[in-house]
């Protein structure tokens, strides 16, 4: 790939894999650790889980402001460092045996890392050319799969052979890694300061909420734009609802005794489905519209949710969500590949910023649902899948329709001009 011949972006690229190997394989060590240590009180592996998604609440307002406002390579790069630091007292904490303050440092580094990846992504948005924008987000898919496929394999895998200690280590190591790959990035000031230079001085509450307004406003006005953000709140209902309709399947429908293994299993066959479908979306994205890259494989998702809630074979059932794997893979590269082509530089921090909340809530939103209906109100699982893929259904009609006009309508940004524009800027807009 032509790509790869673009030092700056193997950096990144690298630096975003040893990133999310030194978020990966220590968290899924500690969950093993947590199991084994405290197999009585499965409360403290739930906390564990809401320590690496709670930040977001407390963050998500000046996350993508910093990235706008502040050196973007050096944001990505002191995350590192700081999560290395961090990932020393994570050490320490666990050797103390100390719970509650092994918890918090687990909170603080999840919420230093909610910095790393608005920034990440809009150094990503500078250094490359708007025809090689899908090929890196059908590359970040690909590592996204991989890390879901083999993620928690690796973490146990860690666990058993060198310990929770080693796996610690292993995460010390890839932050320093990725921290090192940033400082080797040769990237011009314009296009990490697309806002001229700031000083935390200028950052109060009152700033950050205009910077986060400002944002918002930018997205509504643009209305494909919002209709590509609002691809990641459905991305988050989807998510939400597969974290935990498999076991239930599984325990309640499919296989009751052994629901944990095929539990995994459909981790696994939806991973390996992310990443055929990763490879496929990069293929066709030279050859299909975004639009079409992203409907149709909705509209293919939302009749297979409605065979996974009908069917009782368990070959059926993995196949199908294979084949959704297969079609998520396209949708994320579709809009990986459309958004920075149409988001000024000097924002796309904000933008990015929104991704994560939004998924998040719309996770949270349909778990707790879940919660509340099944089995109180819904006594079968089965349409519980039914009301997924009515409402992934609408959606497909609405982007089937609306894309194409949105995307005539919508004006690409030409980021050079953009980011020579913005040369020498000192005034912070």
């Amino acid at each position: 790939m032509d790509i790869f011949k673009n030092r700056n972006f193997v950096r990144l690229f690298f630096a975003a894999f040893a990133s999310q190997m030194g978020t990966t394989v220590g968290n899924m060590a500690f969950a093993f650790y947590l199991l084994d240590r405290f197999s009585n009180q499965p409360g403290y592996a739930t906390t564990a889980e809401l320590m690496y998604s709670l930040p977001t609440i407390f963050v998500f307002l000046i996350v993508g402001v910093v990235a706008d406002r502040f050196d973007r390579k050096k944001i990505a790069e002191n995350c590192d460092w700081i999560r290395a630091g961090l990932t020393v007292l994570l050490f320490l904490s666990i050797l103390t045996e100390s719970i509650p303050l092994t918890f918090f440092i687990l909170f603080t580094r999840s919420a230093v890392t909610k910095f790393f990846y608005p920034a990440e992504a809009s150094l990503v948005q500078a250094i490359l050319k708007k025809e090689q924008y899908a090929k890196a987000a059908g590359l970040n898919q690909m590592l996204f799969s991989m890390f879901m496929v083999f993620g928690v394999g690796l973490g146990a895998l860690m666990y058993k052979t060198i310990g929770l200690e080693g796996a610690i280590a292993i995460d010390f190591i890839s932050f320093i890694s990725s921290g090192l790959l940033i400082r080797a990035c040769k990237i011009p000031v314009e296009a990490r300061l697309p806002n001229g230079k700031a000083n935390w001085k200028s950052i109060s509450l009152k700033s950050s909420m205009r910077d986060f307004k400002e944002g918002l406003t930018y997205i509504l006005k643009n209305k494909l734009l919002a209709s590509l953000v609002f691809g990641f709140f459905v991305f988050g209902f989807v998510n939400g609802g597969f974290a935990v309709l498999p076991m239930f399947t599984m325990k309640y429908e499919l296989s009751p005794d052994n629901y944990e293994t095929h539990a995994s299993f459909f981790a696994i066959f939806l991973g390996i489905g992310l990443l055929a479908g990763s490879l496929l979306g990069s293929i066709l994205s030279k050859k299909v519209k975004p639009y079409h890259l992203m409907s149709v494989p909705i509209f293919i998702a939302s009749v297979l949710i409605y065979l996974l809630g009908y069917t009782n074979e368990l070959t059926i059932y993995y196949a199908a969500v294979f084949t959704i794997g297969m079609c998520i893979g396209p949708i994320n590269i579709a809009i990986g590949g459309w958004m920075p082509k149409i988001v000024h530089p000097r924002l796309m921090g904000r933008v990015s910023g929104w991704v994560d909340p939004l998924t998040m809530f719309a996770q949270s939103l349909t778990l707790g649902l879940i919660a509340i209906l099944f089995p109180h109100v819904i006594q079968n699982i089965d349409y519980i899948y039914y009301g997924m893929a009515t409402v992934i259904l609408c959606v497909f009609v609405f982007y089937f329709f609306k894309l194409p006009k949105f995307s005539a309508e919508a004006k690409e940004i030409d980021i050079n001009s953009a980011l020579h524009s913005a040369k020498g800027k000192k005034k912070v807009l």
